[in-house]
C-alpha cells in the first residue's frame, strides 16, 4: 500500500484548462513561506482572499495556524472554531469557486451543515460570494472597464463582475481590517470575437492589487503575470506600473520566466511572479528570477528599477550588465540621442496604414520613367525582393527618400534562442520599404551618414553584444524601436567587433560567457 497514488484534489484542479487560473498547492505554499512565520503563532491576525477558487489559500493557511496556536489554544475544536471564524476569509469569484472554497476549508459545501468542521449560521460562512453587476457608464463599467455589449448579460449568465474590484470601499464587504492579503486574482477579461479571430482580453489583476492597498494591510502577497513589468499588459494604466515600480514596497518578488513553472495547464505569457508587499516597508526588493531552462535562480538584492528605466529589468544578470555600461555611458538609455532607438524609425515608416490598398502594392516588377523609386517588399505579399514605385504612391516622409539608411526587419526571432533580429542591409539613395522594415538612419536632418557609415553600423548590429542588449526588452517576434533602448550609441567612423566592446565596458569572463552561449552568430543567410 506504501505505493498508491494519493493526490492532492486541489493540485488535480489547477491542472484543469480554464479561463480562471488555478493554484496549485506547492505553489500557495511557497507563497506562504514569504510571510514571518511568526504570524502564525498570533490568534489576533487576520487574513483575506479577494478572489477565492479553490480555498487552497486558506486551507494552507489554517494549516499553519493549527499547528502555530497549539499551545495557546490547546484544545482543537475550540482553535479551529477561533480561526476559522476569526481569522480565516474569502471572497469567491463564482459561485461554484465558493463551494469549492469552502468544501476545502470547511471540510463541507455548506458550513452550516453537520460535515462541517466548524458550525456557521450561514450557508456561506466566512467565505462570501455575491452576485454583482456592472456598473455602465459610456457603454463600459466604471470599474474594470468591461463592455456593455459583451457583460450586459442574461441573470442566469455569469456576470465576470468580482465584488472586489467592483466596490467603492472594498472596506465594507466585511467591514473589518486584514492583516495580511494573499491570494491569485483573474488575470484578465475577454473583449469579444472579431472577424472570426481569437478573443482579445484585457488585464484586470491590478485592480486586485490596487484594491487590496486600500486596506492597508501589513502584508500583501499575490502571483499574477509578469507583462506589466515590461509595460506589455493591455489595459494597466502608465500610472499604476510607474507608482508600483517606484514604491519600494516589494520585499521579495519571484520571477518566473515561463508560466509552466507554476501552472502546467494554462498559457500565460510573458511568464508569471509573486511578491510580499509590506506596508511599513521601504527598501531593495530580493529580486528572485527562475529561468526556463535552467536550475540556477538568479539572485538580486536592489531597488526594483533602475533610475530613469521605466520596466523591470527581470534577469539580474541584465539587470547587472546594464549598471556595468551605466558605468561607462552614465545613463544612455533615458536618451534617444544615446542609445540606439534614436536611430531607429517608427512602424510604418513610408506606408500608411489605412492607404496601403492596391494603389500601393500596384509596384512595377522594372524600373520605369514614373515608378524609378525602388521598393523593398513584404515578401508575404510576392515572391519578388523589390518592385518600384512612383512618388505619388508614397504617403509620407518623402524626405528620407534621397539618403542612404538601413532597413532592418521589424519582427523576426522569437527571443534568445536565435539570433534575435533579422538580417540589416543598406537602402541605398532613391529607395524606400513596406512595414516590413524598420528604417535605421531615417531622419535626412541628423542621420544623413554615407555608405562607409552605414557598413560600420551593421557591423555593430552583428555583434552578440548589440544583439543581447536589444535581446532585454524584445521577448516576442515584435522588434519597435523601443527594443534598441539599451543599446548605446558608439563612434560609427570605425566597424566593431566583439572583443572591443567586451574590452571597452570590462566586461568579466564569466558576463562573456553568459553573452556567448545565449546569442547566436547571425549568419550571412537570409
Amino acid at each position: 500500500m506504501n505505493n498508491v497514488y494519493n493526490p492532492d484534489i486541489l493540485n488535480c484542479l489547477a491542472n484543469l484548462s480554464n479561463d480562471e487560473v488555478f493554484t496549485p498547492p506547492n505553489v500557495a505554499k511557497d507563497m506562504l513561506d514569504m510571510l514571518p512565520q511568526e504570524i502564525f503563532k498570533d490568534k489576533n491576525i487576520t487574513f483575506l482572499d479577494p478572489a477565492c477558487k479553490s480555498g487552497v489559500f486558506l486551507r494552507e493557511i489554517a494549516k499553519r495556524l493549527l499547528d502555530g496556536l497549539k499551545d495557546e489554544i490547546p484544545d482543537l475544536q475550540e482553535r479551529i472554531d477561533h480561526i476559522y471564524k476569526k481569522q480565516l476569509f474569502g471572497i469567491s469569484i463564482t459561485t461554484l469557486t465558493g463551494l469549492v472554497s469552502r468544501r476545502s476549508l470547511y471540510c463541507s459545501k455548506f458550513p452550516n451543515k453537520k460535515y462541517s468542521v466548524c458550525q456557521f449560521d450561514n450557508e456561506q460562512g466566512n467565505i462570501k460570494f455575491n452576485i454583482m453587476q456592472h456598473t455602465w457608464e459610456d457603454n463600459k463599467c466604471k470599474f474594470c472597464g468591461a463592455s456593455k455589449k459583451e457583460y450586459d448579460r442574461d441573470k442566469s449568465l455569469e456576470t465576470h463582475a468580482y465584488e472586489f474590484i467592483h466596490t467603492e470601499n472594498p472596506k465594507e464587504i466585511f467591514n473589518m481590517k486584514f492583516d495580511v492579503i494573499i491570494g491569485n486574482p483573474p488575470y484578465h477579461f475577454k473583449l469579444g470575437n472579431k472577424s472570426g479571430n481569437s478573443a482579445k482580453s484585457r488585464a484586470i489583476y491590478h485592480l486586485f492589487v490596487s484594491n487590496a492597498i486600500k486596506l492597508q494591510p501589513k502584508y500583501l502577497c499575490m502571483i499574477m503575470p509578469s507583462r506589466w513589468m515590461t509595460r506589455t499588459a493591455e489595459g494597466i494604466p502608465e500610472k499604476w506600473i510607474d507608482n508600483m515600480l517606484n514604491c519600494n514596497k516589494f520585499k521579495i518578488i519571484h520571477d518566473f520566466e515561463d508560466e509552466s513553472q507554476c501552472f502546467s495547464s494554462n498559457e500565460i505569457k510573458g511568464g508569471v511572479h509573486y511578491f510580499l508587499w509590506q506596508r511599513n516597508y521601504n527598501g531593495k526588493c530580493q529580486y528572485y528570477f527562475h529561468p526556463l531552462h535552467s536550475s540556477k535562480i538568479q539572485v538580486r538584492n536592489d531597488y526594483l528599477a533602475l533610475k530613469n528605466i521605466d520596466i523591470i529589468i527581470r534577469e539580474p544578470n541584465d539587470y547587472e550588465l546594464i549598471k556595468k555600461i551605466s558605468e561607462i555611458e552614465g545613463e544612455y538609455y533615458a536618451y534617444p540621442t544615446k542609445n540606439f532607438s534614436g536611430l531607429v524609425s517608427p512602424k510604418d515608416f513610408f506606408t500608411n496604414k489605412q492607404l496601403l490598398t492596391s494603389s500601393w502594392n500596384e509596384y512595377s516588377k522594372t524600373k520605369t520613367n514614373k515608378a524609378y523609386i525602388k521598393y523593398y517588399l513584404n515578401k508575404q505579399l510576392d515572391n519578388e525582393k523589390i518592385g518600384w514605385v512612383a512618388l505619388e504612391q508614397i504617403p509620407k516622409n518623402q524626405n528620407s527618400i534621397n539618403i542612404n539608411k538601413i532597413y532592418i526587419p521589424a519582427a523576426a526571432g522569437t527571443g534568445k534562442d536565435n539570433q534575435i533580429l533579422g538580417k540589416p542591409f543598406i537602402g541605398e539613395k532613391n529607395s524606400v520599404c513596406s512595414q516590413t522594415y524598420l528604417v535605421i538612419g531615417y531622419d535626412p536632418i541628423h542621420h544623413n551618414f554615407t555608405e562607409d557609415t552605414l557598413n560600420n553600423i551593421i557591423t555593430y548590429i552583428y555583434t552578440k553584444f548589440f544583439r543581447y542588449l536589444v535581446s532585454i526588452k524584445k521577448k516576442t517576434q515584435n522588434g519597435p524601436r523601443g527594443v534598441y533602448q539599451f543599446v548605446p550609441i558608439q563612434d560609427f567612423t570605425k566597424p566593431w567587433t566583439d572583443e572591443e566592446l567586451y574590452k571597452k565596458y570590462n566586461l568579466s569572463d564569466e558576463e562573456i560567457k553568459y553573452i556567448e552561449d545565449m546569442i547566436k552568430p547571425m549568419n550571412s543567410g537570409e
